[in-house]
């Protein structure tokens, strides 16, 4: 039961002003187009295998972590446009470098008042006991949110 020790998740919310719908069609559709959102994070993005839009369609993530570039292959495991959600799990790339399993679950739902609240959940398996959590990452994907509503807003 050593493998127990070394899952875990990880979950914040973020609030945005943008819709969740806008939310969930720029990591559902148009996600090549997330870097003209948060270039200091994300690099681009290219459609590797598939459509965009659907699952089972396999994407490559060029992104900068603790300042370095990074790759992430990434196959849609679910999209569900009814909740404004989508799941990743990461198949190559830098991460797989300490972790055995690693999958991000996206749900963008509507606030009172307006706007979303995204709530990510990045759930992972570490490699060994020295691989850390991944809150980096977690902080990185706040500001990828943060980038994609200033974004999304503006062009309102």
């Amino acid at each position: 039961m050593a493998s127990s020790a070394l899952t875990g998740k990880l979950e914040t919310d973020v609030e945005i002003k943008a819709s969740p719908q806008q939310f969930h069609d720029m990591f559902s559709n148009k996600p090549h187009h997330v870097h003209h959102a948060c270039n200091d994070q994300i690099q681009g993005c290219q459609l590797h295998e598939g459509d965009w839009g659907t699952v089972g369609s396999i994407v490559i993530w060029n992104y900068v972590h603790d300042g370095k570039p990074k790759v992430a292959k990434d196959l849609v495991e679910a999209i569900d446009p009814e909740k404004n959600a989508i799941t990743f799990r990461v198949l190559e790339g830098d991460v797989m470098e300490e972790y055995k399993s690693f999958v991000a679950h996206i749900q963008a739902s509507p606030k009172d008042g307006g706007g979303s609240i995204v709530h990510w959940i990045l759930e992972y398996e570490r490699l060994h006991e020295g691989v850390a959590h991944p809150e980096t990452l977690l902080q990185l994907v706040i500001d990828i949110s943060k980038g994609l509503d200033a974004h999304l807003t503006q062009a309102n």
